[in-house]
């Protein structure tokens, strides 16, 4: 009996008892309609939630504090330590941050900022690394700058935040930067430097957080270190002090010809499932080094576990349907008793028989997971509109747009119709085996 006949048989077979046929492939598809919606809010959850935070720089970057020296940690980290961490694989970015040695006194259209400092950051690494802005966007020229979301906030706190204008009335507007140096003689020399606000930086995540600071790129420190004759824009001390023999040499500012110092070094993963094994490599080479990456570990774990029980609550479901396809296969078997007789009567092979009611079996079954993954991503797809209306409506709480009660992988529908599909076939494999040992005569003898 070849295949296609084989297949003949059974959709003739389907068709004579559409309603009970319905009823079955329909407790199917509800059975795995559940699975999946139950599993999507497991997936869903875990998306909006762990993905978000790891999407953030908080996780992604591995703080460098030192490298392992053969007496103590020495702290200085250089440009080629610069170098050979942007080599690293799944490196995405590496940024510093360096204060410039001087307040510079900004003013805006002769107002005065409310500034702790300048920092030097290079932009094209921030660029990479998600520098976060609350308005703007990052400089592309050497006279172009980023302030700090409260930087017109009064520095006595005098005035409530609430009167305070906000920063990004202050975007496109011009700072002037005033540049100081000692010359050989003792006298002040000074420089005013006009530079661009193009952006405003993220509004700190923490009510008690500030961040008055100017950040400008590598460009317009040069213009800086080029006046000053010192790295980070150092004010030289007056001569009397540089003859001081009791001056701590640390204290001595750097000159341009010295190796170049960098603080607040980060190492930029492009995903957070990378950072351990960037954080391994450089340990090797001697580097300190910190992230807390691992420990999304546990929420990771937490997630797992609840998608697994769903699951399991969802498989319970499908097992639910398959007393149907039992019971539907085992009154198929019992209704075509004589139709197994003539066919063995003409030599059909019993694993031919088994074969057809299998094949009866797993159709229903693959209906049923069809018409429930449709039906599944229909739930899903309402749930994800409507819950945050209802949530607004009812609790006066707003969702994220981009949050997801709900979420189907084609991994999760996959596997939830191989077990629907594997459930069927063995609801239908002992009505299967049964159909083969029914007796030709007694069969045949059924009608007479």
């Amino acid at each position: 009996m070849k295949l296609t006949d084989q297949f003949r048989f059974v959709r003739q077979n389907m068709k004579k008892n559409k309603t009970r046929l319905f009823m079955t492939v329909l407790a199917t598809a509800m059975g795995c309609s559940f699975l999946i919606v139950l599993a999507s809010v497991g997936f869903g959850l875990q998306k909006s939630i762990v993905d978000k935070v790891v999407g953030d720089r908080l996780v992604t970057a591995i703080d460098i504090y030192g490298i392992e020296s053969v007496k103590d940690i020495n702290r200085i980290i250089g440009k080629e330590n610069l170098d050979y961490l942007r080599s690293v694989d799944h490196v995405k970015a590496v940024t510093y941050r360096n204060y410039v040695q001087q307040s510079l006194s900004p003013t805006v259209e002769g107002v005065a900022a409310n500034n702790n400092g300048v920092i030097n950051v290079d932009f094209d690494a921030e660029t990479k690394a998600g520098f976060g802005l609350s308005a703007g966007r990052l400089p592309q020229n050497p006279n172009e700058i980023v302030v700090g979301f409260n930087i017109r906030e009064s520095r006595d706190g005098k005035q409530p935040k609430e009167n305070t204008p906000p920063a990004k009335e202050w975007l496109g507007k011009v700072m002037n930067l005033e540049v100081q140096q000692l010359a050989e003689d003792g006298t002040k020399q000074k420089q005013t430097i006009p530079v661009t606000i193009v952006g405003i930086s993220k509004q700190p995540s923490r009510e008690w957080q500030t961040d008055t600071m100017v950040y400008i790129g590598n460009g317009l420190l040069t213009q800086i270190e080029t006046f000053t004759q010192t790295q980070w824009g150092a004010i030289r001390p007056p001569k009397a002090d540089k003859d001081n023999s009791d001056q701590p040499p640390g204290n001595q500012p750097l000159g341009l010809q010295d190796p170049r110092q960098y603080n607040s070094v980060q190492v930029i993963a492009d995903g957070a499932n990378h950072v351990k094994a960037i954080a391994e490599e450089i340990r090797l080479k001697g580097y300190y080094s910190h992230s807390i990456a691992d420990e999304l570990k546990q929420i990771n774990l937490v997630f797992l576990i609840m998608k697994i029980g769903l699951g399991f609550v969802g498989t319970i479901a499908v097992l639910i349907a398959s007393i149907g396809i039992f019971n539907t296969m085992t009154m198929a078997v019992t209704e075509r008793a004589q139709d197994i007789g003539i066919m063995k009567a003409i030599g059909a092979h019993p694993s031919a028989i088994q074969r057809i009611f299998l094949l009866e079996s797993s159709m229903i079954g693959l209906l049923g997971a069809i018409m429930g993954t449709i039906v599944a991503y229909l739930i899903s797809f309402a749930v994800n509109a409507g819950l945050p209306i209802v949530i607004k409506g009812f609790m006066n709480e707003n969702i994220p747009d981009d949050f997801r009660f709900s979420m189907i992988p084609p991994s999760l529908a996959i596997v939830s119709c191989l077990i629907s599909l594997g459930v069927a076939l063995l609801s239908g494999s002992r009505p299967a085996r049964r159909a083969t040992r029914i007796d030709v005569l007694r069969a045949l003898r059924r009608d007479l």
